[in-house]
Formats: structure tokens, C-alpha cells, sequence
């Protein structure tokens, strides 16, 4: 039995499709059409899935929607009555568009499903699952525990902001709920906004960000904004914020709390933004903390899953994980929207059709490969057609060389196998560089990536030497978990550089692996395996051998405002517009010295909305 999951039309658009329960595939929408965070109908991420699948739309069984329109529509008009006569600016923006499209979901969703196979007399049954029900189920059921707390925190489903779970088997049993407008994610959105960073998307340079400053201002926002309950539960103070009725997220009353308007977008950030970063960072770590503290009294379980957008905050998770509330804590790699599609594609195979569920240890997501992934004689036919000049190599002759130009501080581009499905790049579509090097965190951001010197990069380690490197003794294959560099490798700082403020710190070398040590000695981890990533696990193997460092910078294949790169010819664009020196894909390893003359063209980053 095949199932297609979908979500779509507020950000993060995504297909998934499960087989008899099974992932086969799944991807979003942004990775196609080159638009981060695109909304629009996943046609192409469907398109993508049935081809991975080897099957035709007649093929498919069900087609579920991560979301109920009618209660978010109900949700919506709620608000403003209650808000009126405030927000009717807001409201008259707002309703066209769902008296149009939104409302009536249905007959659009089966108006863009007809279009992607025009020969099929008739689609599929249509089913609807409720938004905090597939982030629930995307967290659960490909979980490796047969029981187990879900934890779900976001911006908001159509009521949800906050919702508590048990899964138990092949069973979602609701707990409890808080309602909008009172959301963590919502309340984190609003000071990413108020920092000058895209709300939806630049979150976690927010997270990035908060080690520079101090967290002067936690009790402020604990004394002002956020009523927050010893276990956990909070209501916001709706006099501070404008996103239940405006067309911002804050407002002047908010301002004044923190001395000053918002920093306009891409202006100079200052120790305020920072120190308003560490100080949200801290408060949000406490809310996580208490409500994962109240699950586990309450449920008595020993595992704890995770999803929803703030289920991405890698921080709050290390120090979910650290406090020991649980033996073992699984994010689900897509945690935001995009899992939706898969979520809604898993209720359906498991409550909707009571299918029952096996659990063998490990979680189901096949390492988030997911994704669609070119056949070799598609590179050679592209690499051919534009005559770009390559090497092929078997994979031992690949590895030897790989390894080598990294060990020289150069920075590769690496492309194979399947595209990541979520927002990490995890050894599919990544920019390695070697961790050693002082120089490599600045080359990457400034010259390679084009995006804000502060923020830090990951690193990739053989699973089995994790805890030689990191205070990690647990694996940690999405690069959701962050973990304290061992004390061994950190590096003294002087008494002159303890008063160094801000961006300044970014000078200090903090470990012998500076590219990956962020300020505070902390770096976002993945731990890689060989029966997810072979070839980039005998990669790290080969660099390990050469060099005795088992670890690699993993960084995505893109520049600021980019979706991760998903064909040879999105990788060779952003490898000649960059200064990337080595690009693999695949078995193909290019030279940057041996390339065409690339005509350089400034307003190509003009293709991509800044993040």
C-alpha cells in the first residue's frame, strides 16, 4: 500500500511516501524550484517521490494533508474577534486569500494533484490530519522505542502551539495541549524578528548568536512577557506582541522593554542583539526543560521524542539530553513543517488503518538520505555537455585524494548519494574543510557561504569516536544535539581576552579543532555510521588515517539564501560562483584551477532572498 504525505501552503512545503509502512522517499519543495522555505503545492517534490518510488499516481492509495483547514480558519476568525477592533488591517489582507484558496483546500489540493498525472479518471482518497497530530507522529512512529513521551513545540498548528503525547505501539494518545496565541515558538520568532533576522528561517542564527552576549535581560522577560508555571506551561503577555492581528511580530511597548526599536535588516548588530539572544536562549532552555521535567512525572516513561520547529533548537536539546530526565531522547530530523508530510503519511498507515508496528532498535529514517539522487551517467552526460573537466575515481583512489586536499586547508564540495530531507546538510549535499585549521571558520563564512561571520560550523565525527572529542556518549546522526568539546582538547583563554566583547571573542581560538568550537566550548554534532553514509564514513576514516583527526566541518552545499544544492548542476553553479577548490560528485572529483573561465556575475546572489 502506498501513501503520499504532504505539506504546504504555510512554509517549509514537502511530499513524503511510505510503503506498507516504509519511508521510500520524501523531500521539500524548496530543494526544486531553488526558493528557501517554499510554500507552494509540492509538485515537484511529489513528482520526485513517485519517481524514487518507481510508481504512477494510479498506484497511490491515500493522499493526506498535514493540516485541518477549517479548524485554522476557525482559529484565525476567533482571534480577531477577540482582538477587534484591533488588526482589521490585518484581517482584510488576510481574508481573500482564504475565502479564495485556503478555505476551500480540498478542491485545490485535487486541482494540483489532477495536474501532476493528467490520464488518471480519479485521484485517491483525500484525508486531513491535525498539524500537532503529524508532528507528533513524524517524532513517534520512526522512532526505535516501542513506548515513548512526544513532546511537540512550534509556532501553531491550527490551535496547538504546545502538545503532549504518549505513543504507545501503533497508538497516539493525546495528553494536553496549550493553546495560540501563547507559543515558545511564536514568542521565539518575535525576538528573532526584533534582532533583524527572517522570522521562519533565521531562528537558528538567533541560537547562533547567543553565546557573544550575557543574559541580562532573562528577567525581564520572565517578569514581562512569559508567565512561566513551575511545570512548565506559560501564557504570553499579548500587551508586548502584534502576530495575533498585526502585520509584525512585536510593537513599541515591546521596543521599550528592550531599549530601542528593532535593528533593521542586515544593520550592524550590536551587544544588545547579542545579549537579547543568550537571554531568550536561556528562557526558552528553561520552559523545554520544565515541560520535558512534567512529562516524564507524569507519563513515566524512559524515552522522550521531539518535534516541531523548536525541536530544531540543537542547544535546548543538548541540555535536554545532559539533565538525564530520560534514557534516551530521538528528534525527528524534518522536525518543522516538512515532516508534517511524513507524519500525516504515518498516522495514516498506523492510526487511521491500524496497521501494527515494529521496532528493531533503530529509528526508520534511513539517516534522512531520503531524497533523489542523479545516476551516474546523468553527471558524466551534464559534466560532458558543459565540458567541465573531471577525474573519475574509484572510491578507494576518491577517498586517498579527498582526504589529502582537505589535510592542505582546502575546502570540497561534497555530492553523493541520496538529498538530506530536513534542514541539515548530513555528508549528502555538504562543504567539508578540515576542523584543524584557524583559518577555515572565516573562509567558509566570508568566501564560500557569504553569509555573517559569527555563526559556527558542525562537525562530523565517526560515531565510534564521539565521546574522545565531545562530552557525547550517545549517537547523534541529524546534528540536533549539541555537546561540550572534552577539556583535553579546549584551549586556555588569557586574561586579556576574557574582556573582549561581541564579535571580538570570534578571534580566540577556543580548542585544536577552532572551526568547530563555538565561544562557549560547544559544538552541534553529527555522528556518522557506515550503514547510513558508507562513503562518507570511509571518507572521515581516510582523513582520520592521514591526519589522526576523525573529524571533519560539515557545513550545507549552498550559500546564504540557497536551499541545499539537489542536482550536479545546482552543485557545479554554486562550486564556480564560490571559492570552493574541489567539488565531488559522486566519483567525479573536479579541480577549480583546471575549470572554464567562470564569467563572474554579481547579480547571481540576487537569485536568492536573503535569510
Amino acid at each position: 500500500m502506498n501513501i503520499i504525505g504532504i505539506s504546504a501552503y504555510y512554509h517549509d512545503s514537502a511530499a513524503a511516501l511510505i510503503r506498507s509502512g516504509n519511508i521510500i522517499a520524501a523531500a521539500q519543495e524548496e530543494r526544486f524550484t531553488r526558493k528557501k522555505h517554499d510554500a507552494s503545492f509540492p509538485i515537484n517534490a511529489i513528482r520526485s517521490c513517485l519517481e524514487i518510488g518507481q510508481i504512477s499516481m494510479a498506484e497511490i492509495d491515500y493522499i493526506v494533508f498535514y493540516d485541518k483547514p477549517l479548524l485554522k480558519f476557525e482559529r484565525l476568525l476567533e482571534t480577531y474577534l477577540s482582538f477587534a477592533p484591533k488588526g482589521l488591517r490585518s484581517f482584510i489582507q488576510a481574508m481573500p486569500v482564504w475565502l479564495k484558496e485556503k478555505l476551500y483546500l480540498k478542491n485545490l489540493l485535487k486541482k494540483e494533484l489532477a495536474a501532476i498525472d493528467t490520464t488518471q479518471a480519479q485521484l485517491p482518497p483525500l484525508l486531513f490530519t491535525e498539524h500537532h497530530q503529524a508532528h507528533a507522529a513524524s517524532a513517534f512512529f520512526p522512532s526505535p522505542f516501542q513506548k515513548a513521551a512526544i513532546l511537540c513545540l512550534d509556532g501553531v498548528g491550527e490551535w496547538a502551539t504546545t502538545s503532549v503525547w504518549l505513543g504507545e505501539d501503533n497508538q497516539l494518545i493525546p495528553q494536553w495541549e496549550i493553546k495560540f496565541p501563547h507559543s515558545l515558538g511564536l514568542l521565539y520568532s518575535a525576538f528573532t524578528y526584533f534582532t533583524g533576522f527572517k522570522v521562519n528561517s533565521g531562528e537558528y542564527k538567533l541560537m547562533g548568536l547567543a553565546p557573544y552576549g550575557e543574559p541580562k535581560y532573562v528577567q525581564t522577560i520572565l517578569d514581562n512577557l512569559i508567565d512561566l508555571k513551575a511545570d512548565g506551561t506559560f501564557q504570553l503577555n499579548m500587551a508586548y506582541f502584534n502576530y495575533a492581528i498585526g502585520l509584525t511580530m512585536t510593537n513599541r511597548k515591546f521596543a521599550k522593554l528592550f531599549d530601542g526599536p528593532p535593528r533593521p535588516k542586515e544593520g550592524t548588530l550590536t551587544q544588545r542583539e547579542m545579549d537579547i539572544a543568550r537571554s531568550i536562549q536561556a528562557v526558552t532552555e528553561e520552559v523545554v526543560l520544565r515541560l520535558a521535567r512534567t512529562v516524564r512525572q507524569e507519563l513515566a516513561v524512559d524515552y522522550l521524542c521531539l518535534a516541531g520547529g523548536v525541536a530544531l533548537n540543537c542547544v535546548a536539546n543538548g541540555k535536554l539530553l545532559r539533565e538525564k530526565l530520560f534514557k534516551d531522547i530521538w528528534v525527528q530530523p524534518a522536525a518543522g513543517d516538512a515532516g508534517g508530510a511524513l507524519g500525516a503519511a504515518l498516522s495514516t498507515w498506523y492510526q487511521y488503518l491500524n496497521k501494527p508496528r515494529q521496532v528493531n532498535g533503530k529509528d526508520m529514517m534511513q539517516g534522512a538520505y531520503l531524497g533523489p539522487q542523479p545516476t551516474e551517467s546523468q553527471i558524466r552526460n551534464y559534466l560532458d555537455a558543459i565540458d567541465a573537466p573531471y577525474e573519475y575515481l574509484a572510491d578507494n583512489e576518491l577517498n586517498a585524494k579527498v582526504a589529502n586536499v582537505l589535510a592542505t586547508e582546502n575546502v570540497v564540495g561534497w555530492f553523493q548519494g541520496r538529498m538530506e530531507f530536513g534542514p541539515r546538510a548530513l555528508g549528502g549535499r555538504s562543504i567539508l574543510g578540515d576542523p584543524r585549521s584557524p583559518k577555515m571558520q572565516s573562509v567558509m563564512n566570508l568566501k564560500i557561504k557569504y553569509r555573517e561571520s559569527f555563526r559556527p560550523f558542525a562537525p562530523s565525527i565517526l560515531y565510534e569516536r564521539v565521546n574522545d572529542y565531545f562530552e557525547l556518549d550517545k549517537a547523534s546522526p541529524y546534528m540536533l544535539m549539541v555537546a561540550y568539546v572534552q577539556p583535553a582538547l579546549r584551549l586556555p583563554v588569557t586574561e586579556s581576552q576574557q574582556h573582549l566583547f561581541g564579535i571580538d571573542k570570534l578571534l580566540i581560538s577556543r580548542s585544536s579543532l577552532p572551526a568547530i568550537t563555538h565561544l562557549d566550548y560547544s559544538a552541534r554534532i553529527q555522528t556518522v555510521h557506515p550503514d547510513t553514509n558508507p562513503r562518507y564514513y570511509a571518507l572521515l576514516k581516510q582523513f582520520e588515517q592521514l591526519t589522526g583527526c576523525p573529524v571533519l566541518v560539515n557545513t550545507s552545499f549552498n550559500v546564504r539564501g540557497e536551499p541545499l544544492v539537489c542536482t550536479p548542476q545546482d552543485a557545479y553553479q554554486c562550486f564556480m560562483r564560490t571559492e570552493m577548490d574541489y567539488l565531488v560528485l559522486e566519483n567525479f572529483l573536479l579541480s577549480k584551477h583546471n575549470q572554464p573561465k567562470w564569467t563572474k556575475d554579481a547579480s547571481w546572489q540576487q537569485e536568492f532572498e536573503l535569510d
